[in-house]
């Protein structure tokens, strides 16, 4: 006899969890807890599966197409696994202007995967996405949740090599304009 494997549920072991994310919505609002429920198995899992599209459908009473219906609307959601690491290439006009559609080209061609794709050994994911709200500080480079600002070629050299030592390296912020005059204001006032 053959036994098939079952997928645990995701929030099986996680009940304190799950009744915190749904108490934030009232009873006749139980479905906008869909996101924070994806959210939770796509930061864990790194995808989010049939499987768990079902399961958050029933938590929530709804039908498994309109949990996908939320995931198609934004790229924060993946069906197919991600790398450990995912990199995000902004693609709206002010990066494109500054060189991510460069950038994005390099990666493609040093990492062999274009958009939406994860390499074979699992490290890396890429794909562009819309607005990463930095757009003084284009181009930029979102790392799983870390942002690396004003990139430019050996900036990202960087970063892949350091990745591959399988180490995240600290976020360099270039901040300009009004910000960093009010920043050094408020430090110098207060030293």
């Amino acid at each position: 006899m053959i036994e098939l494997e079952t997928i645990r549920p995701f929030f099986e072991d996680k009940k304190e969890l799950l009744a915190e994310i749904l108490n934030r919505y009232p009873d006749y609002g139980r479905r906008s807890a869909v996101m924070p429920l994806l959210w939770e198995v796509q930061r864990s899992e790194r995808h989010v599966s049939e499987a768990r599209v079902e399961e958050i459908a029933g938590i929530l009473g709804l039908h498994a197409t309109e949990v996908k219906g939320v995931m198609s609307f934004y790229s924060t959601y993946h069906e197919q696994p991600l790398g450990k690491y995912h990199l995000q290439v902004c693609s709206t006009l002010s990066c494109s202007l500054a060189g991510s559609d460069q950038m994005y080209d390099w990666l493609v061609e040093e990492l062999g995967i274009v958009n939406g794709e994860t390499d074979r050994d699992g490290l890396f994911s890429l794909q562009k996405v819309e607005c990463l709200g930095s757009c003084g500080t284009a181009p930029v480079l979102q790392v799983n949740d870390v942002y690396y600002e004003r990139m430019t070629r050996s900036r990202c050299k960087e970063v892949l090599a350091a990745l591959r030592r399988d180490e995240l390296p600290e976020p360099w912020l270039e901040r300009g304009g009004d910000n960093v005059s009010a920043e050094k204001a408020q430090i110098e006032s207060e030293s």
